[in-house]
């Protein structure tokens, strides 16, 4: 009888815990505590709830995702009244790609929440933004539009969206270098190739075309990332005409 309250009083501490960290990240108090719990739970537990419904932060990344990129764009909405549709658009994206939402992941210490049967040094780096995501998705359930866009206010817009730096920020070179291909009616063309070598880890090569003529070559462990390095070098060599148009 005396293992009960002592059973109960480990949960408590550690849902006080809980409770004063997420306080702490959110900037005002949550007010169901299992909402943002299950923010942090990885697929790999393969967690149900009574229902049968796979339990895990995938569905509310879902959620979050779109309640980031509706704040963002009100925002940029206001800040902006003389940018289009396409300039609008593009802002967005360079404030919620990837790598910027794994750097707010970071910076907050979301991954120590993480609960999962996967060692936390195996995750990619995407698990960061993956699970801020998420955060977001569960401020919403539990507060609303008001609360979700005062912690977006707080953690993202003031401290990280400057309009001029953004505006210089390149967030794709294939992009820029496709874009200034079909602005300037030029072929081109990434042929991607598996290159081992002696390695054990697959590596790709890639080799961009434009005109007929090679103008770069990368090698990555993905295709996504060999293209994205020779589009990188491929601007550097062509940045005088690229930033002419």
């Amino acid at each position: 009888m005396k293992l009960v309250p002592k059973i109960f009083n480990s949960h408590s501490e550690i849902d006080g815990n809980f409770f004063l960290e997420m306080k702490r990240i959110l900037g005002f108090k949550p007010k169901n505590l299992a909402i943002y719990k299950k923010a942090f739970l990885h697929r790999s537990l393969n967690q149900k709830d009574e229902e049968g419904n796979p339990l895990n932060y995938e569905r509310l990344e879902f959620l979050g995702d779109s309640m980031l990129g509706t704040i963002i764009s009100k925002h940029l909405y206001n800040e902006v009244p003389d940018g289009d549709e396409g300039y609008l658009t593009k802002m967005r994206s360079k404030i919620v790609s990837r790598k910027h939402l794994n750097e707010l992941g970071k910076d907050l210490g979301l991954l120590d929440f993480v609960e999962s049967k996967i060692p936390k040094n195996h995750f990619g780096e995407n698990i960061h933004g993956n699970v801020f995501e998420a955060l977001v998705g569960a401020i919403y359930l539990d507060k609303g539009y008001r609360y979700c866009e005062k912690f977006i206010q707080k953690r993202v817009i003031t401290p990280y969206v400057d309009i001029e730096q953004l505006e210089n920020q390149v967030i794709s070179y294939k992009s820029l270098v496709i874009e200034w291909c079909q602005k300037m009616k030029k072929t081109f063309h990434y042929n991607v190739f598996e290159d081992n070598g002696n390695e054990e880890q697959k590596h790709f090569g890639v080799k961009l075309s434009i005109d007929d003529k090679i103008v770069a070559k990368a090698r990555a462990t993905s295709k996504k990332k060999a293209e994205e390095k020779a589009s990188k070098r491929a601007y550097f060599a062509l940045q005088d005409k690229i930033d002419r148009h």
